[in-house]
């Protein structure tokens, strides 16, 4: 080993594309555990969530951003698209991830997003699995825009893992030299109450039909850890009283599964037992109202 091969390298990497195409999924696969929540329905990230994999001399910082996207004229849809437009500046390299034949209005949206970034871009062409036929891919690759800030394109599966140990070493190659910013056995800089919050949210959006997921936000009322246990009051906030009934379910059941595979998560994420207790109360038109979003934590 040369004296360069010793000198650390550490790189800021945002993962940007429209909604669902995969990116948590992706970042989850890159670091090896669970961090951000997924689900097959848009704007399941609501927030830029860093996680950081340490691999011998290199580090990488990934920054997980919401889905850019057009439409929708709700505060919450405007918050999301700066937090992702912001997130996308002064990175050491910028991860677009698209879906294996698709590309749409969003997808140009979150396109010219990056690139105006001015980083060196990687594309990550995700859900190759997908296709019908793989012989689609080449035509399909053939039609992604052009810019010279591309400095590669690899076809991959986030869910099996297919073209992932490819795709970072591409990342690798653009980290620059210098420390690292994070200790080895550090995964996010997120605090485990944001954490606790976002596991509760997941199990809502995958549960809950059409439009609900959208209308509702999780915040921690109170966290304590008490010896191992963690003891965790959680508010789901909704618009409307006729939603509430809905999270709660007949005779309590559907927020009992609720409560259920959240705590299960987080006893796995925290390694630690969970006393989570859940609450379902009604915020009218916090979605709409920039004030309300930052009490609740959502930033730019």
């Amino acid at each position: 080993m040369t004296p360069a091969d010793k000198v650390p390298r550490c790189g800021r990497i945002a993962i940007a594309g429209r909604p669902n195409v995969g990116k948590s999924t992706l970042l989850n696969r890159l670091i090896g555990q669970k961090l951000a929540i997924t689900a097959h329905k848009p704007q399941t990230t609501r927030h830029a969530i860093l996680g950081v994999k340490t691999s011998g001399r290199d580090q990488f910082v990934f920054i997980d951003t919401p889905g850019i996207h057009g439409g929708g004229g709700k505060a919450l849809n405007r918050v999301l698209n700066r937090t992702a437009g912001s997130a996308v500046r002064e990175m050491d390299a910028v991860l677009l991830v698209v879906q294996a034949g698709v590309w749409n209005d969003d997808d140009q949206r979150a396109f010219d997003t990056v690139v105006a970034s001015a980083a060196p871009l990687l594309i990550a062409v995700n859900k190759i699995d997908t296709l019908k036929r793989l012989q689609d891919l080449l035509p399909y690759l053939a039609r992604l825009p052009q810019s010279d800030a591309i400095r590669a394109v690899v076809p991959l599966s986030a869910r099996s893992g297919k073209g992932v140990a490819e795709l970072e070493g591409e990342l690798a190659a653009l980290l620059p030299a210098g420390e690292h910013a994070y200790a080895e056995d550090e995964l996010t800089d997120r605090s485990a109450r944001f954490l606790a919050a976002e596991l509760v949210r997941e199990p809502l959006t995958r549960m809950l039909d059409q439009e609900l997921p959208y209308a509702l936000t999780v915040e921690i009322e109170k966290y304590e850890v008490d010896g191992r246990m963690h003891h965790i009051h959680a508010v789901i906030w909704v618009e409307r009283d006729g939603q509430k009934a809905i999270v709660i379910g007949k005779g309590g059941a559907q927020l009992k599964e609720i409560g259920r595979r959240a705590r299960e998560s987080m006893q796995r994420l925290f390694d630690a037992p969970v006393n989570l207790q859940l609450w379902v109360k009604v915020k009218s038109g916090w979605a709409d109202d920039e004030r309300a979003l930052r009490s609740l934590g959502f930033e730019e």
